[in-house]
């Protein structure tokens, strides 16, 4: 038996493992994206006034919490696993996207933007 990537598959004789649920919500849904892990760290991003409205409708994670400002920025606190994929979907925002916390977050998008800086003459 061989699947499209070309590696031979096995069936095994064991049986599967049963696993819950709840339990498999906890550890594949628990963070933003794909990556999937029990250690969940929570992002507070801020949007501009101009991007709110459309960052406010839309649903990043089921467990996502958001709120409008009085300086009509929107604030959105979502739980992630890994940074990878949230990195991405916050620098498509550019400059309409501020991480406020955690630190680690910031450094990592900090520092992505510096080496996306390199690729042009500024």
């Amino acid at each position: 038996m061989v699947h499209r990537g070309g590696d031979p598959c096995e069936i095994l004789d064991k049986r599967a493992k049963d696993i819950a649920d709840t339990r498999l919500d906890e550890v594949l849904g628990s963070g933003y994206g794909i990556f999937a892990g029990d250690q969940v760290s929570w992002a507070v991003l801020r949007f501009t006034p101009e991007r709110a409205r459309w960052v406010a409708s839309e649903r990043w994670h089921p467990k996502q919490e958001g709120k409008f400002l009085d300086d009509g920025s929107y604030e959105l606190r979502v739980p992630y696993a890994d940074n990878r994929e949230l990195i991405m979907d916050i620098m498509k925002y550019g400059s309409d996207c501020q991480v406020i916390e955690p630190e680690a977050l910031q450094a990592s998008v900090a520092q992505e933007l510096r080496r996306g800086l390199k690729n042009y003459r500024v």
